[in-house]
């Protein structure tokens, strides 16, 4: 066989096993959005929507999103929660009360690629909940087909009676939307990346489930110095358990970190924003 002949054997070889490895865009062409997570305590769903507990729930019952409301002041409620002010009956001793985070986004006609960027908050020196992850890094998707998904991001599948909640009875009870159908197509897309072990490609319906979705390229993480980046490949096309998107929409979208080796609900996360491709929107995902 001649070398040439090799060559094109080996590249059919590839195309036919989809052995191929999409290249990332030149994240320095690419504009980045900061938003700040923030600890969030004990504010479920339930507490968001009721109006002798949250001043802003007439608001949000009427449209208003979470954002709208309190984009620029994540930080700070961030800080009256994870010091006990407000809807923590056990504040973690020395946690971060928030991390900006900047985000980038991009496609390519197939691929969505999401990258973040963070400075590592100093260690709390409290137990190790998730003691193999330092940190891990999970973002949502959701079509537009969920009540309020494009209001309040990922609170929607915040409850309080969800494991690791002071009122949680079954310790096996993960997130979960209610009215969810991932049959009928309504349902999140969870993605996650993990300092150790493998990524996750599942989804959040009737319960969580991590694992099941076909979407996800590749989750590449890494530390440098004091500052973290972690990258998401994910293909544009899904199947059951992905959310499909397409250039010129939008998509409700929010993101948390679990840092300093945290489990359950002892993370920080993001209000809910819009995603966008090829379109404008809170963080739009270019066509490079």
């Amino acid at each position: 066989m001649s070398k040439q002949t090799l060559a094109v054997a080996i590249g059919l070889a590839f195309a036919a096993t989809g052995a191929t490895h999409a290249a990332p865009p030149d994240w320095d062409k690419v504009p980045a959005k900061t938003i700040t997570v923030f600890y969030p305590g004990v504010s479920p769903l339930e507490w968001v929507t009721k109006g002798s507990d949250h001043g802003g729930a007439r608001a949000f019952k009427k449209g208003e999103t979470c954002a709208g409301c309190h984009d620029e002041e994540a930080a700070d409620m961030g800080q009256r929660m994870v010091s006990g002010q407000k809807n923590e009956p056990t504040p973690p001793k020395g946690k971060a009360a928030s991390i900006p985070v900047a985000i980038q986004a991009a496609n390519d006609g197939e691929n969505l690629y999401l990258r973040f960027q963070w400075k590592q908050p100093p260690a709390s020196g409290g137990e190790k909940l998730d003691a193999e992850n330092q940190v891990k890094l999970a973002f949502m998707l959701e079509d537009n087909k969920l009540d309020n998904a494009a209001l309040s991001g990922c609170w929607s599948t915040c409850h309080q009676d969800s494991r690791t909640m002071p009122d949680a009875k079954d310790n096996e009870k993960t997130k979960y939307v209610v009215g969810a159908s991932l049959d009928d197509g309504q349902f999140f897309d969870l993605l996650q990346w993990r300092s150790a072990g493998n990524p996750v490609d599942g989804h959040v319906a009737e319960a969580r489930v991590m694992e099941g979705g076909s979407a996800l390229v590749s989750a590449e993480g890494k530390q440098d110095g004091d500052t973290w980046t972690v990258v998401f490949t994910r293909k544009l096309a899904g199947g059951k358990g992905d959310v499909a998107l397409q250039s010129g929409k939008t998509y409700p979208f929010g993101f948390a970190i679990h840092d300093d080796h945290a489990a359950g609900r002892f993370h920080h996360v993001s209000l809910g924003y819009m995603l966008g491709i090829d379109t404008d929107a809170d963080i739009s995902a270019a066509k490079q």
